[in-house]
């Protein structure tokens, strides 16, 4: 006699409480109360006759049968959803994979975004939904189907590749370098600086061979991609990744000060689940950005 399953909800609280070591979060991500998820993973070890949490401090942590149990439900509702995505293409319902990208918020918004229509040009079947990160640590990796973050998960069993080896240089507007008409980077500690919440001045001045403290006074920004804007806007010189600042110097948007170069302190890693059901569309996705950083890298920048 075949063995009923346990209700899919009852599932998927399984899964998520596994993923969050929270009953609290794992109702939150679902949109249930906490005593549903409760109610249902207490349902679920009934139908099992095996214990699946057990309480740690704060925390819910799932025992081993619970963590193996997760596991599978999360490699079967991952097929499920690439299931009914494949049934949707099939008969007209929809026309593409869809990717779930949590991406760095500087590499989102100066990078990717204006890149975004060649990405759809070459790759119509593949959709895109996208999330802002801002925190140097990663989220939930399994909260998304690729993540592009500064630092590698934690988790065993994901595909994680380096995307390039960056560089930090001094930049600022046209109109702000104006007002220095005979520039030397003698004078980059003279002129108004913008400063980052993750980057000291001290490094780069060290690198020019400039004897200059770090600066007390200026703007002070948390996310890279609003000290740029501020770059453009004439408010001061900022020190930006190159291939961040590249498309705003090709087009004389912003000039690089002087020819230092230092290394970044961050790197942006391109991660995935290994056997995602979507890997082909993801290997896809990757495949293209890599693409785009050797373009970008071959061209030519403006200096002074």
């Amino acid at each position: 006699m075949a063995t009923s399953l346990p209700p899919l909800q009852a599932l998927r609280a399984l899964e998520a409480a596994a993923r969050r070591r929270s009953f609290s979060r794992a109702a939150e991500e679902l949109h249930l109360t906490h005593s549903a998820v409760s109610h249902h993973l207490r349902g679920l070890e009934a139908q099992l006759g095996v214990e699946l949490f057990r309480r740690v401090g704060a925390h819910m942590i799932p025992t081993a049968a619970g963590a193996q149990l997760a596991e599978r439900v999360r490699h079967s509702l991952d097929d499920l959803r690439d299931a009914l995505d494949v049934a949707r293409r099939a008969t007209g319902a929809g026309g593409a994979a869809r990717l779930e990208v949590s991406a760095m918020s500087d590499l989102l918004s100066l990078w990717l975004m204006p890149r975004l229509g060649d990405f759809y040009d070459q790759h119509p079947l593949i959709d895109l939904t996208l999330h802002m990160h801002a925190d140097v640590v990663p989220p939930d990796p399994y909260s998304v189907d690729v993540g592009i973050w500064h630092r590698r998960v934690d988790e065993s069993g994901f595909q994680i590749r380096k995307l390039l080896d960056d560089q930090v240089i001094a930049v600022c507007s046209p109109a702000l370098l104006a007002r220095y008409p005979d520039f030397t980077i003698e004078d980059l500690p003279t002129m108004p600086l913008l400063r980052f919440t993750r980057r000291s001045w001290r490094d780069f001045f060290e690198a020019a061979g400039l004897q200059a403290d770090e600066p007390d006074r200026g703007p002070i920004f948390d996310d890279a991609g609003l000290m740029l804007q501020a770059t453009l806007s004439g408010h001061g010189v900022a020190t930006a990744r190159l291939q961040m600042a590249r498309d705003y110097l090709e087009r004389g948007a912003l000039v690089q000060l002087g020819h230092v170069r230092i290394p970044a302190s961050l790197d942006y890693f391109f991660t995935w689940r290994a056997g995602h059901p979507r890997e082909a569309a993801i290997l896809q996705f990757y495949k293209w950005i890599k693409g785009q950083l050797r373009n970008q890298a071959s061209t030519s920048i403006v200096r002074r």
